[in-house]
């Protein structure tokens, strides 16, 4: 079966983008400091208020993908192995060349895509006039589509959720987190301008993620989902 692993980063639009009356809105319940700061990084998490910045896809059988990402100019390079792409563009260039490519693959293979990659890329797609190609939340049921590990690991919310890094670590896994990146550092490396980090750890995510599917399929996919 052909099959891909996707992961997205996102950054906060900028507040100015916004009119009194939406930011009113957006921080009507901030009344501390804290809570506007809580507030301020949830912006990064919705559609409506974030811009997509990187997506990595991946294939989980033969290591090879393609990295999205934005950036100050033109490029695209390969890595050193030459087994993944990289290519800037726009948000609407990236979405357009993400919409292109996952058609291709029978199953695809995220890390909480259900809850947030998946209505995040569809939504923020329509928003910029961009069309999607293929439902990314079908049957919740059906992991033959759509593998999203936290569901899988969880056994359908079943047990406690727990983040990737988490799960790495406990599976023994080399996460990207551990190299001092997390996700709530794409503003301070956009402002730095250091875009080939964004689309490194947005690969390392992808990466992660598809060798926590190797081990859920081998040790728990008892039905064999996606064989």
């Amino acid at each position: 079966m052909s099959r891909v692993v996707f992961d997205i980063e996102t950054l906060a639009l900028p507040l100015e983008l916004f009119d009194q009356a939406s930011r009113e809105y957006l921080f009507k319940f901030a009344d501390t400091e804290e809570k506007v700061e809580e507030t301020k990084q949830n912006l990064n998490l919705h559609a409506l208020t974030a811009r997509v910045v990187a997506i990595a896809l991946l294939n989980p059988d033969t290591n090879m993908g393609k990295v999205l990402f934005q950036s100050d100019k033109k490029e695209e390079f390969s890595s050193a192995d030459g087994l993944v792409q990289f290519k800037s563009g726009s948000e609407k260039e990236m979405l357009g060349e993400f919409w292109k490519v996952i058609p291709s693959y029978r199953q695809f293979i995220t890390f909480n895509g259900r809850g947030f990659d998946c209505p995040f890329l569809m939504v923020r797609s329509a928003l910029l006039n961009v069309q999607p190609t293929r439902n990314l939340v079908p049957y919740r049921y059906d992991a033959n589509q759509h593998c999203d590990l936290l569901e899988q690991l969880t056994f359908y919310n079943t047990t406690r959720r727990f983040s990737l890094d988490f799960y790495c670590k406990s599976f023994g896994i080399d996460s990207p987190k551990a190299h001092g990146i997390t996700g709530l550092d794409m503003g301070t490396l956009v402002e730095e301008k250091r875009f080939h980090d964004i689309a490194e750890y947005c690969l390392g995510d992808a990466r992660a993620t598809a060798e926590l599917f190797r081990r859920w399929s081998l040790l728990l996919d008892l039905g064999k989902n996606g064989s």
